[in-house]
């Protein structure tokens, strides 16, 4: 600074207008903060959720687990992998009916995620015994993701099987015998 010029104030610097701009920005941006905070919630109240539904557990053919797609009575949704029945529900928005994988539910997906095909087999039992090592291990990938984020519900039932019965109080030793299969 050279000998003759005065100090420049902080009320100096202020007034530049990009200063005197990025303080009406603040103080707008702080104001929308501060309303947001002190206005009353809606009251509209919102529709009640559905009730939580029961675990199912049961083995199913072809055509019963197609009864499970999304769209008939209680709207739950299950599909099928590696013969491993699974309740889909919670990934509804996926799964049930307008999501991307709706092809699925209901039905065997084995084949449509190891191949990578949205579509799943209509067949009364898919043997999948045709499928590439690579297919077979994708599968067994998508299995295994299954198997962390949804409940088992049983296994798919091959022509001329019968079903294992569960109890409701818990594992049956058939059931466990069921999990190490799966």
């Amino acid at each position: 600074m050279a000998e003759n010029e005065a100090p420049v104030s902080l009320w100096d610097e202020m007034q530049s207008p990009v200063n005197v701009t990025l303080l009406v920005i603040i103080a707008y941006l702080l104001y929308k903060i501060i309303k947001s905070h002190m206005e009353p919630e809606d009251d509209t109240p919102l529709p009640p959720s559905p009730p939580p539904l029961l675990r199912l557990r049961k083995d199913m053919t072809v055509a019963e687990l197609n009864q499970y797609d999304g769209t008939k009575g209680e709207g739950r949704v299950l599909l099928a992998v590696n013969g491993i029945i699974f309740d889909v529900t919670k990934g509804k928005r996926f799964y049930g009916p307008g999501g991307p994988y709706a092809a699925f539910a209901g039905k065997d997906a084995t084949r449509g995620l190891a191949t990578g095909q949205v579509a799943a087999s209509d067949k009364e039992y898919d043997d999948v015994s045709d499928l590439t090592p690579e297919e077979v291990a994708s599968a067994k990938e998508w299995e295994e993701q299954f198997k962390e984020k949804y409940d088992i519900v049983g296994k798919l039932l091959k022509p001329g099987e019968t079903p294992t019965e569960y109890d409701d109080a818990g594992d049956t030793e058939d059931e466990s015998e069921t999990k190490k299969e799966l």
